[in-house]
């Protein structure tokens, strides 16, 4: 069915439902890691995305995380099911009273300039994240660390003010990670890191040129090097792989995905998710204001609808961001299903007329198919009799404007890479959190996050981010409206390509890839 009759009849058949299949899986031509790997070759990326600034302290685009995966490494890991694990750090001792880490560093890491990985550099590294001059994206992180010394050479003590538990699982992102000691100042044009690839060259906004690092704690990769190309236009990505012109591509174009998985001459890998996406109300608009306008704008949206007519099928409504396997998630909650004649009622109980309300909904182009939903989303609005009118931004614009300055009524975003829940419920729905740009404010919510920072019982933290998840559906701060799947398209001679997609669903590792020609 093409795309505007499915839409067309979306729109008239109110409440329906469409099943789907099946959304994780991988089809791999090649025996994928199998065989005996050689070393040698460039990898040419195509990446949906443009990198922005290269400083891993500062940057906060998953499009930039993404690549610098391959650069850099933090003193900690997480495994496949989110738990932390030695990286850097050997090993690792936290105190009864969870007031003092003490880091045992790994002696046989070296950075990119030659440098033998010290205390010194995790002890600069940690001050200038924490440092407000710096503008680092995780200085939350810090904000209760009291001291942190370097005991000796391969030794780092970490000391709080007071009690904030999810530091260990936070000290995992990569934009805590360790960079030498005094590089700071350059590490926006020139990374420097402790791994698997080196920065040799960039061209903003066309590409960027990694080489392989033969001192790497973990061993050389195979490759050679690779080539990261910046291409945001889908049909010429996926024509670059098909054509032999790059070696792997991510973000298929939603709609080819059906047809590129029987191609014989592609591997393609899928997964689920990559992202999640949500409606925002800016809660000082009025009528926004109002818990009960912003449910009524939820169950104005049908979000299987929506999935299978902006994303081609490609991902799942879900009422809550939290990944599905993650032990916060608060699986009691279930997605509201459209009904508009409920919505029309809690508007009148709000005091408000549909046809009063002329709203306008900001929506990037940076992603086509938020532009797509919109565009759905505006026809059911319309069919409650709420006038709804599109203003389409560039990303720049729609960064300016929303996230900045917060001049907006209704808009939509999607976040990646979220997995830990202070990092994700705190920064996004705290009164105070960094990533609040849509005014919320709620004593309660906050009570929740508030404590879930300073509890050292796991089963407590679990309750109260069920708790917050519950809350935020209650007052339907933000309507969440999907997981997206990811997905990645390579050349057969690539081996290794389930080895790539790091358990935060967004970033690529090529450490573990090779040429098979």
């Amino acid at each position: 069915m093409k795309r505007r009759t499915f839409i067309k009849r979306g729109l008239l058949a109110s409440g329906s439902v469409l099943v789907l299949g099946d959304l994780e899986g991988t089809r791999v031509l090649a025996q994928d890691a199998s065989g005996t790997p050689k070393q040698g070759g460039t990898l040419t990326w195509g990446h949906s995305e443009t990198t922005q600034n290269l400083d891993i302290h500062q940057t906060g685009t998953a499009s930039t995380l993404r690549l610098l995966q391959n650069v850099h490494e933090p003193l900690l890991t997480i495994d496949d099911h989110f738990h932390v694990q030695p990286n850097l750090a050997a090993s690792w001792e936290r105190s009864q009273d969870w007031l003092t880490y003490t880091f045992h560093l790994r002696n046989d890491v070296v950075f990119h300039n030659g440098k033998k990985l010290t205390a010194a550099d995790v002890k600069y590294s940690f001050e200038r994240i924490k440092d407000p001059k710096t503008s680092a994206v995780s200085f939350d992180v810090f904000e209760d660390v009291a001291a942190i010394d370097a005991v000796d050479d391969h030794t780092v003590r970490v000391t709080m003010s007071k009690v904030y538990s999810p530091f260990e699982a936070r000290i995992t992102y990569l934009n805590c990670a360790i960079i030498p000691q005094g590089s700071g100042d350059t590490q926006g044009k020139q990374p420097i890191g402790a791994g698997a690839f080196e920065f040799v060259q960039r061209e903003f906004g066309n590409f960027t040129r990694l080489k392989r690092f033969d001192n790497y704690f973990r061993g050389p990769a195979y490759l050679d090097e690779i080539v990261e190309r910046e291409v945001t236009e889908a049909t010429v990505r996926l024509t670059g792989v098909q054509t032999g012109q790059m070696t792997l591509i991510n973000d298929i174009p939603l709609d080819r995905i059906a047809q590129v998985e029987k191609s014989p001459n592609l591997q393609v890998k899928t997964w689920h998710p990559l992202s999640w996406a949500f409606l925002n109300f800016n809660h000082k608009v009025p009528p926004f204001d109002d818990p009960d306008v912003r449910k009524a704008f939820d169950l104005m949206i049908d979000k299987q609808a929506l999935v299978q007519g902006a994303l081609w099928g490609q991902g799942v409504p879900t009422p809550t961001p939290s990944f599905p396997n993650s032990p916060y998630r608060n699986n009691d909650l279930e997605v509201r299903k459209q009904d508009l004649n409920q919505a029309k009622a809690l508007l009148q109980k709000a005091g408000v007329r549909p046809a009063s309300l002329s709203i306008k909904f900001k929506v990037t182009t940076n992603y086509p198919w938020h532009v797509q939903a919109a565009q759905i989303m505006q026809a059911w609005f319309q069919q409650a009799g709420v006038n709804v009118s599109l203003e389409q931004l560039t990303w720049s614009d729609w960064l300016s404007q929303v996230w900045k300055d917060k001049n907006f009524s209704l808009t939509m975003v999607n976040f990646f890479t979220l997995w830990e829940p202070d990092f994700l419920y705190y920064n996004i729905w705290h009164t105070g959190g960094s990533f609040n740009f849509r005014n919320i404010s709620d004593a309660t919510l906050d009570g929740y996050l508030d404590q879930a920072r300073q509890s050292t019982s796991e089963d407590q933290r679990v309750t109260l981010y069920r708790e917050a998840q519950q809350r935020i559906f209650d007052q339907a701060h933000d309507v969440i409206l999907w997981y997206r799947n990811g997905s990645l398209a390579a050349v057969p001679a690539l081996r290794g390509i389930d080895t790539i997609v790091q358990p935060n669903g967004s970033n690529l590792a090529f450490w573990r890839t090779w040429l098979a020609t």
